[in-house]
């Protein structure tokens, strides 16, 4: 029997930092989770199901006494934080008329979106949405992560992949993932690509090595090499 743990989840207080840092009491812990769902739900929809699309991977919340901080990790920080900013303090208001609370932003920019398992998942299914090949897209993607200096990465979508009557799973596996070792930095991504024949399921985890060890950018070899892989196709 296999049991499948959310890398995430599963480093979560040991290797991993909390996605919403905050402390309340009993009486308000309840308004306060419900206060961040609503501010990921929305964040989400705004910058990432709607033009610009900004590739937001990651939202994280910290609370004072008197102010919501959001850290928006994002590819794209330009269309996030708009000419001289208009477009970065459009969203603290909206996020403050939400929740009726002081809401600061803050932008950190991702490095690198091909070792970022979140962007990777939401790129496959934007591709697939668009009647990619989902074999073709696969590879493409899981070469590219380790061109850009992954250890291992392991794609798999499910669904009723390229419009056939049966859903079925399928699998794309480059190098090592190992999922039980807590000091192995593995990140996980998950998106869905709702397609005219049903919604597709695409999961993403990659490797980049162990905590303080992990590469954030490509090698310069590598990196070269790769794109001239990509401009022969």
């Amino acid at each position: 029997m296999g049991q499948k743990v959310n890398p995430i989840g599963f480093r979560t207080g040991i290797t991993e930092g909390w996605k919403s840092r905050w402390y309340a009491p009993k009486a308000a812990y309840g308004e306060f989770l419900v206060e961040d769902q609503k501010i990921r739900a929305f964040v989400d929809d705004k910058l990432n199901r709607r033009p610009p699309y900004a590739a937001v991977s990651k939202i994280e919340i910290e609370r004072t006494r008197n102010e919501v901080k959001v850290v928006l990790h994002t590819a794209r920080p330009g269309l996030v934080i708009g000419p001289k900013g208009a477009e970065v303090d459009k969203l603290r208001e909206s996020l403050e008329d939400l929740i009726d609370r002081k809401v600061n932003v803050n932008i950190v920019e991702v490095k690198n979106p091909d070792l970022d398992a979140q962007l990777v998942a939401e790129a496959i299914a934007e591709q697939l949405k668009k009647r990619a090949s989902f074999r073709r897209v696969m590879k493409m993607r899981a070469e590219s992560a380790m061109a850009n200096g992954a250890k291992g990465v392991k794609i798999t979508c499910k669904g009723r992949l390229g419009g056939a009557e049966m859903s079925r799973r399928e699998k794309q596996l480059f190098g090592s993932i190992p999922l039980q070792t807590l000091q192995a930095h593995v990140d996980y991504g998950y998106a869905v690509a709702r397609c005219p024949y049903g919604a597709i399921g695409v999961k993403v985890w990659i490797y980049t090595g162990m905590y303080g060890e992990e590469v954030t950018e490509a090698p310069e070899g590598q990196a070269a090499g790769a794109q001239r892989r990509r401009g022969r196709r």
